[in-house]
């Protein structure tokens, strides 16, 4: 059930949009507020919208794009089983944003109130990153190369 009202009209229709997504991996995430899950993507991964309503955004942030849709609009879909009644969504996979500052994003999720499990710091693996935790419990970790070897 879609709570975008039926005189206003999405931004594209949804089988031009499907066609324009470009080759390479893609995600969606289920979250239980679209504005919400919006609110974090641009304040702390600084990420442009290109579309959001009630049920649906699509976001940008260093050339990944992703969309966010509600729970609502999955009424019909098998994948919100995976979600009803879970805390913390998404675990154990890691979403990672290559090219966002870990500092920045650090100082704009504890800005924000959001859960930080993991300051930014040089890893041993090349990347300076932070791990920050949405409002949907989904972990993301923004990142860039190391200044220094770890």
């Amino acid at each position: 059930m879609k709570k975008r009202p039926s005189d206003q009209s999405p931004w594209m229709p949804a089988p031009t949009f499907g066609r324009s997504i470009r080759p390479g991996i893609g995600f969606n995430l289920l979250v239980e507020d679209v504005a919400r899950s919006v609110r974090f993507a641009t304040t702390v991964l600084g990420a442009t919208v290109t579309y959001a309503d009630e049920d649906f955004a699509v976001l940008r942030a260093v050339g990944a794009d992703w969309m966010v849709h509600a729970d609502h609009t999955y009424r019909d879909n098998p994948v919100i089983g995976l979600v009803e009644g879970v805390t913390g969504r998404g675990a154990g996979i890691e979403l990672r944003l290559y090219g966002v500052d870990p500092d920045a994003a650090e100082a704009a999720a504890r800005h924000g109130g959001y859960t930080v499990l993991a300051g930014a710091m040089d890893k041993p693996h090349g990347l300076r990153e932070c791990i920050v935790l949405d409002d949907d419990g989904y972990c993301w970790v923004p990142g860039t190369a190391s200044p220094k070897d770890g």
